[in-house]
């Protein structure tokens, strides 16, 4: 039987992303997110949602450019200070000695700590409810050599990337490969 929980923010896994952009004074500043994800294929787009009281989303919107840096458990501190205390009065990249690192499609900054990075120009905004969602168009995809399998693709065991649960407010990373897309449903294709 189930048990309902009402109307909540409810979606698992949720990513912990964070978002970078550059002030009117060039000032670099992240948040740490997690209503968001990819919301097209072509063009390869990410959408984030951001509270227009946020530092950030006066940034985006005077931008029109972000980064998600995603961070893994060794960056899980610094991602919840992240999230923890306003750009607007107070330097998170000097606070923490993380590394803002100019993007080289777009003009925001990116976590150079971070092991994957996608760059990103803001194609459409969709004011909904308590958030402004912000659609991303991503522009390049870089990813530590350290996190790449074998076959050069994003290893999830290698990356380590938190994921945020909104009903605990728990970070976690997820588990082991348990199967292959588009392979464990043949067996009702026949």
């Amino acid at each position: 039987m189930k048990r309902s929980l009402g109307a909540r923010t409810v979606a698992y896994p949720l990513p912990v992303f964070l978002v970078g952009t550059y002030d009117s004074n060039r000032k670099p500043d992240v948040m740490a997110a997690a209503w968001g994800g990819i919301c097209s294929s072509e063009p390869p787009s990410i959408a984030v949602s951001i509270r227009p009281s946020r530092y950030t989303h006066r940034n985006l919107l005077e931008k029109q450019a972000f980064t998600i840096s995603i961070p893994s458990i060794a960056q899980m501190a610094e991602a919840d200070f992240f999230g923890m205390v306003p750009g607007s009065d107070t330097d998170k990249f000097a606070k923490t000695g993380f590394t803002p690192v100019r993007a080289e499609h777009v003009d925001a900054p990116y976590v150079g700590e971070c092991p994957v990075v996608l760059e990103c120009r803001v194609i459409n905004t969709v004011e909904i409810g308590s958030h402004t969602q912000f659609i991303g168009e991503i522009l390049d995809v870089k990813c530590d050599e350290s996190v790449l399998g074998a076959d050069g693709k994003p290893d999830l065991a290698l990356m380590k990337a938190i994921g945020y649960d909104p009903v605990r407010s728990d970070y976690f990373i997820t588990g082991a490969v348990v199967g292959k897309a588009f392979t464990q449903g043949n067996k009702y294709r026949k």
